[in-house]
């Protein structure tokens, strides 16, 4: 019968495949950051030189008591020595947005491409004269107007807005949204990405 060799982990094999997180670029960043030797973060937290430079060449993994005496000898909160380790930005250039193309040159681009886990943001760029038509939904709804004027309807409620007017609503009552002009209007719209189910057809952008 084989042996398995055990840790305060459990078998070897199980702590070889957990990934670690990986905290020495972090700590020698906001050590240089906050203009400090490795001897000051030694002496602010107790612990040694050079298990210090091993952590910061990857060479030791700290115990969360040792990262918590780090943390606080660079006055910082201990979650971001474990920025080094998080996911990189997402990023969506502008030419690689989906595009729905609509009448009379409208269009709906998703701002985000499809990345953000939370929620839902499009542009729509739509030509004076054309509206979404009447629709429902659930989820709340955010608008910012980037361009034109616009008239947005909901329920008995009108409102006409322009560059820099915010408007949120609750889009389980009947709305409509259209551009007025005189220029092509663009507007951000901003929702929960799986609160959206329709209650009618979602809105489409549609020619006067």
């Amino acid at each position: 019968m084989s042996e398995e060799k055990l840790d305060r982990d459990g078998p070897a094999s199980t702590a070889r495949s957990v990934s670690r997180p990986e905290v020495g670029a972090e700590v020698r960043r906001w050590r240089q950051t906050r203009a400090l030797t490795l001897a000051d973060v030694g002496e602010r937290s107790g612990l040694n030189i050079g298990y210090l430079s091993q952590i910061e060449n990857a060479k030791a993994v700290p115990s969360l008591d040792a990262l918590s005496a780090i943390a606080g000898a660079l006055d910082v909160p201990i979650a971001w020595l474990f920025l080094d380790s998080a996911p990189a930005p997402r990023v969506v250039r502008e030419a690689d947005r989906p595009r729905t193309r609509g009448p009379r040159g409208a269009s709906i681009q998703e701002v985000d491409g499809g990345t953000a886990r939370d929620v839902r943001i499009l542009e729509a760029v739509v030509p004076p004269g054309c509206s979404t038509g009447v629709h429902a939904h659930t989820g709340d709804e955010h608008h910012l107007v980037l361009a034109g004027r616009w008239r947005m309807t909901q329920g008995d409620q009108v409102l006409e807005v322009g560059p820099g007017d915010y408007v949120a609503w609750d889009p389980t009552i009947p709305h409509d949204v259209e551009s007025l002009g005189p220029e092509t209007g663009r507007i951000l719209v901003i929702y929960p990405r799986h609160a959206r189910r329709g209650l009618e057809a979602p809105g489409r952008v549609q020619g006067a």
